[in-house]
């Protein structure tokens, strides 16, 4: 599996579950909010808890074996700027379009009817780390701390 293969896969996934609308799987914990997408060898699961405030982790595997794991942590910093439905639209807009550039990492803005998207990180696919916020008349009023990389046994 190549860095590009492995990139082309999660775009595919994300793309497919949480800013595709996918279908939610059932609970992998209790209290758990998931999503999965399946293609071939490859399988996703994007599992969280909470709504406004939100903490999940996505992984693939290929056949069996766990290959790639993200962790990420979404806030609302500012309730009085955007709500948890503005944030939601504008994130699922942005990621609509980064995801169509064939990426799923930062160095991207986009701006929507509720905010100014901003997505930035360090490393690639194999290892990275990163954050997105939402600027709400040039105030950040939501924020996403994420991190990941390859899974090795």
């Amino acid at each position: 599996m190549t860095s590009d293969e492995l990139n082309a896969v999660i775009v595919r996934a994300k793309a497919a579950t949480y800013v595709g609308g996918g279908v939610k799987a059932p609970a992998s914990r209790p209290g758990s909010h998931d999503l999965g997408w399946s293609e071939g060898p490859w399988r996703y699961l994007d599992s969280y808890f909470g709504g406004t405030d939100f903490l999940g982790q996505e992984v693939v595997w290929h056949l069996a074996d766990p290959v790639w794991a993200m962790n990420y942590y979404g806030y609302v910093i500012r309730p009085d700027l955007i709500d948890a439905e503005r944030a939601g639209a504008t994130i699922k807009g942005a990621l609509t379009a980064m995801y169509a550039e064939g990426r799923f990492l930062g160095g991207f803005e986009w701006v929507g009817a509720f905010g100014v998207y901003r997505d930035w990180s360090e490393g690639g696919v194999g290892q990275f780390r990163g954050r997105e916020v939402i600027l709400v008349e040039g105030v950040a009023a939501y924020g996403l701390d994420y991190f990941g990389g390859l899974v090795r046994g």
